[in-house]
């Protein structure tokens, strides 16, 4: 089977990869089998140096792997290159701060000595999407391969490029052989692929079908899942907030990387004192986002990153108005291009409002006050994060606790960073990602209980 990679903004083939075979498969499982043996036992010293030096293999090459990134999903130039500084940025975080995540955890009890060890569990396998091709991958690997533990990587078909370039990465950094492996395989290997001894537990962000297959795998092997889900995110706007700050903000949240992004801001709720000034200045905004040739660092909006992507917003859109949603600006398709769209009037039961929409559309609804406005947040099957805008910092603290999210952001989109655990609630999935939450995901918490001989 061969898989071909094509750039969105042009239609031109970008590369053609040969599916690797099912004895090539084996070898791969096999040889991150025995890798685990010799990698788990290295210092975490020589761990730490080697995922530092991997941070550094990215900042030398921004360029090399931002141009495949674009060139594969079609998010702008200046995007791209930020994506892979931050891969850097999450490598040195891990090499600086695995030390004492990793540390034993003394516990007081009627033993001589007794305490917690983090030790590697094995093989993890990572099924990751094309959207952030290199940020997803790197982190999941940086803490899980710093850990101990070794990598399979099962990437989208769209991005094969990108995997091929994160695997070389490694093996510049001086990572040992079958550490950390790429795989050229269809997603009807899963099961296969799962089931070997090696894999201890699996991985996967991406759409909520695809989770709950992969966890049902999972479940099948008894082997450990954490899922990284699709997000409807609410941005909360409160009748005192800075309206212009919450607009710059907005754009950003909605239109980052296309708005293909599953914490990015999708339904704005919009206190109605504010929401005429907000949905003009929103609107302006948006209209003057410069669209044009990805690799052009002046272009702020790409195109979506398949055609039947971009044909699902704009059913997603369509519907939306037939079901009285207004449409304030955008609304047009041009193969793999969809406008920024704004939509307005949104209510529950339309489609813009209860569905995940991957692409540059901003759903705006209206609240009469507070309460209706975190109601309609908490109205969707998703629980990925929250943004509210208001001066009043330590009210918007105390209403953390009405949000059922995994994230909630005041005065700020909901973003990832390496020093904050990241993951959703409900259809968003489970398992925190990142900070030392991330890094316990895959070890095995062993007891050690010593008693003294009398």
């Amino acid at each position: 089977m061969e898989f071909y990679s094509v750039n969105p903004y042009n239609g031109e083939q970008v590369g053609k990869y040969q599916a690797i075979t099912s004895d090539e498969l084996d070898e791969k499982l096999n040889k991150s089998q025995e890798a685990f043996k010799s990698w788990s036992r290295k210092p975490l010293s020589y761990r730490t140096g080697l995922i530092k030096k991997a941070g550094q293999v990215l900042r030398d090459n921004v360029e090399e792997y931002a141009q495949m990134i674009t060139s594969e999903m079609g998010k702008p130039i200046s995007e791209s290159r930020a994506e892979v500084n931050k891969c850097a940025w999450v490598c040195d975080y891990y090499a600086e701060n695995a030390e004492a995540f990793l540390a034993p955890k003394e516990v007081k009890t009627d033993a001589s000595q007794s305490f917690v060890r983090h030790d590697p569990i094995g093989t993890v396998y990572a099924i990751m999407p094309w959207n952030f091709p290199f940020w997803q991958v790197f982190r999941f690997a940086a803490p899980t391969l710093t850990a101990g533990n070794t990598g399979l990587l099962k990437h989208a078909p769209n991005v094969f490029g990108c995997a091929k370039q994160i695997e070389e990465v490694f093996t510049k950094a001086g990572f040992p052989e079958g550490v950390f492996q790429n795989l050229i395989v269809h997603h009807d290997q899963t099961e296969k692929i799962i089931a070997h001894d090696a894999v201890k537990a699996i991985t996967l962000t991406g759409s909520e079908m695809a989770g709950s297959a992969v966890a049902q795998i999972a479940g099948k092997y008894i082997k450990k899942s954490l899922l990284e889900l699709g997000g409807n995110n609410s941005f909360i706007v409160l009748e005192d907030a800075d309206v212009d700050q919450a607009v710059k903000t907005a754009v950003s949240a909605r239109m980052l990387n296309c708005g293909q992004s599953c914490i990015a801001a999708k339904r704005f709720i919009l206190l109605e004192s504010i929401h005429d000034e907000f949905v003009s200045k929103f609107t302006e905004a948006v209209s003057k986002l410069k669209s044009g040739d990805t690799k052009d660092d002046a272009t702020q909006v790409g195109p979506l990153a398949r055609k039947d992507l971009a044909d699902q917003l704009n059913r997603q859109v369509k519907d939306s108005i037939s079901q009285g949603a207004t449409l304030l600006i955008g609304g047009n398709q041009n193969n793999c291009f969809h406008e920024p769209t704004i939509l307005g009037n949104v209510r529950p039961g339309m489609t813009a409002f209860d569905e995940e929409t991957f692409g540059p559309l901003a759903a705006i609804i209206k609240a009469k006050d507070v309460d209706e406005a975190f109601a309609l947040s908490e109205n969707s099957k998703y629980g990925l994060g929250v943004s509210i805008f208001t001066k009043d910092t330590a009210k918007a603290v105390k209403y953390a606790s009405w949000v059922t999210d995994g994230a909630y952001f005041v005065n700020e989109l909901v973003k990832s960073d390496p020093r904050l655990p990241f993951g959703g609630n409900k259809r968003s999935g489970y398992g925190r990602e990142l900070a030392k939450d991330g890094m316990m995901e895959f070890v095995n918490k062993k007891v050690v209980y010593v008693k003294a001989e009398n």
